[in-house]
């Protein structure tokens, strides 16, 4: 008799373990895309041209992006722009977006003749009082680089803008 109750609460013990597995919730993986409208602002106050501060106009568009991801780590997508311009946009980190365009007639220079300039801007979820990172936030802080083409406008140095950037989640 005693054999049989081992037995049975055996038997109980792992019917209930494997119900109980059956049952778990399932884990969801982190989705780390960034998708909607936003608010996308280059703080100017704050330029600095070739490392000398100096201040730009703010400039303010709305984006649409859309992104996917293959990981949390791992994501890609498109920038649209109100302002008429598209680009691709980048995760490999698991936090810091990038976004890279080529700025047709960037920089012109006194003879009339204009320069392609390279943008590139990267930002990170933050908190909106500190610049902190901040998994999850819908407000991102981060940098924009725009590089002029060496040897443009007669000079070795290339025109090199860098300021600020602020992306705001509004829809």
């Amino acid at each position: 008799m005693r054999l049989m109750n081992l037995t049975a609460s055996a038997a109980l013990v792992a019917a209930g373990a494997i119900a109980g597995v059956g049952t778990a919730p399932s884990a969801r993986a982190y989705d780390a895309s960034i998708n909607g409208k936003y608010t996308a602002t280059w703080v100017g106050d704050w330029a600095r041209t070739n490392d000398v501060y100096h201040r730009e106009a703010t400039v303010r568009e709305t984006w649409t992006i859309t992104t996917s991801c293959v990981t949390a780590q791992d994501c890609t997508g498109q920038v649209v722009s109100d302002a008429g311009w598209s680009a691709p946009i980048n995760m490999h980190d698991g936090s810091t977006w990038f976004v890279s365009r080529d700025i047709p007639n960037w920089t012109t220079c006194p003879d009339g003749t204009s320069y392609t300039g390279h943008e590139r801007i990267h930002f990170y979820p933050a908190d909106p009082e500190t610049g902190e990172k901040l998994a999850g936030s819908t407000v991102f802080a981060g940098r924009e680089h725009t590089t002029g083409q060496p040897g443009a406008c007669g000079t070795n140095l290339p025109l090199y803008i860098d300021q600020p950037f602020r992306l705001d989640k509004i829809g």
